[in-house]
């Protein structure tokens, strides 16, 4: 049998310089998949700061959902993407406990783009992370994960989420390096349309 490794097909050697690196942050509530995405796509070796759970924090942290979770995220995760010959996408998963969500100020510092993570189970889980992004003005997309909960028409997402028209809404699956690589080609082709949009007039 063949091992895991040598199944695994060869990822092309990274560029050694791209016109755009660009920073995008993944965000969303506790347990959503923030680091399973950063994991599936990264052409690098992620950098992850997951600690396993213990009983101490079962009383701050909200398990409702997630009760079979064993890890987090403390701090965050770090990969990166070569998208094509031009763009290359640092990416930073942020820590989904409420306890850590002052650091999220912090990662959102220099960052052009973000990616909500949300589970449609757990809606609300995500208005936090909304809310921190429009007060930045950093624009946004959201990628619902597929937990095979009950299916939600896309109205249905974006009146819970109250989502703009413009932001957009896509659904996807995590642990797959192609689902999660077209979430972050939305997020790049919705910079590039804010980006070529006329200046609102006076």
């Amino acid at each position: 049998m063949a091992s895991e490794t040598s199944e695994r097909p060869a990822r092309p050697a990274l560029a050694g310089t791209a016109d755009n690196g660009l920073k995008i942050v993944v965000v969303g509530g506790f347990g959503v998949g923030k680091t399973t995405m950063v994991r599936s796509v990264s052409e690098i070796r992620p950098l992850n700061t997951e600690e396993t759970m213990t009983k101490a924090g079962e009383a701050v942290d909200d398990l409702d959902g997630v009760r079979t979770k064993t890890a987090t995220t403390v701090a965050f995760d770090f990969g990166r993407i070569t998208l094509d010959a031009h763009n290359v996408l640092y990416l930073f998963g942020a820590p989904g406990q409420e306890r850590f969500w002052f650091l999220w100020d912090r990662l959102f510092a220099g960052t052009l783009g973000a990616v909500v993570l949300v589970d449609t189970r757990r809606l609300a889980d995500s208005w936090y992370a909304i809310d921190r992004l429009e007060h930045h003005g950093t624009p946004f997309v959201v990628a619902c994960n597929d937990f095979g909960g009950p299916p939600h028409t896309e109205a249905q997402v974006r009146e819970a989420l109250d989502l703009p028209p413009e932001v957009p809404l896509i659904r996807c699956d995590a642990r797959s390096r192609a689902s999660s690589k077209t979430v972050l080609i939305t997020l790049v082709e919705h910079l590039a349309r804010l980006q070529k949009a006329p200046e609102p007039t006076p």
